[in-house]
C-alpha cells in the first residue's frame, strides 16, 4: 500500500498542474503532450492494429523511456513512425516535466522566507521569550 509520502507527492504534483494552467507556456506544453499522445495512439492503432489502450500504453512507456519490451512495432511504417515519435515526443515531454519541476521548486523557495522569519522570531535555546 502506498505511503503518505506518495500521496503527498501526488497532491503537490496535481496542485502544480492546476496552478500551471494559469500560465500560457504551461498550457501550450500540456496541450502539446496531450496531442503527441493522441497522435501516437491513432497511428499505432491503425498501423499496428493495437487496441486504443495498448496504443496509449505503448506511447507512455516509450516516451518515458521505460520500454518493458512487451510491445514493439512490427510494421515498417510503425518502426519509422516510432523513430520520429521518440525524437519529437521526448523533447516535448522533457520540457513539460522540467516546467512542472520548476514550478514545484519555485513554490518551495517561496516558503523559505516564511520559515526563516518564524525561526528568527522564536527564542533561541537558553533565552527568555520577549
Amino acid at each position: 500500500m502506498p505511503g503518505v509520502g506518495f500521496f503527498l507527492f501526488l497532491w503537490r504534483f496535481m496542485r502544480a498542474i492546476v496552478d500551471g494552467l494559469k500560465d500560457a507556456q504551461f498550457r501550450g506544453l500540456l496541450t502539446s503532450v496531450i496531442l503527441i499522445l493522441l497522435t501516437g495512439m491513432m497511428v499505432y492503432h491503425h498501423l499496428e492494429g493495437w487496441s486504443w489502450l495498448d496504443s496509449l500504453y505503448f506511447c507512455v512507456i516509450t516516451l518515458t523511456t521505460v520500454g518493458y519490451g512487451d510491445f514493439s512495432p512490427q510494421t515498417n511504417g510503425g518502426k519509422i513512425f516510432t523513430m520520429i515519435y521518440l525524437v519529437i515526443g521526448l523533447g516535448v515531454l522533457s520540457s513539460f516535466i522540467v516546467l512542472v519541476a520548476e514550478r514545484q521548486l519555485d513554490s518551495r523557495v517561496r516558503l523559505l522566507p516564511r520559515r526563516d522569519n518564524v525561526a528568527q522570531a522564536s527564542p533561541k535555546e537558553g533565552e527568555k521569550p520577549t
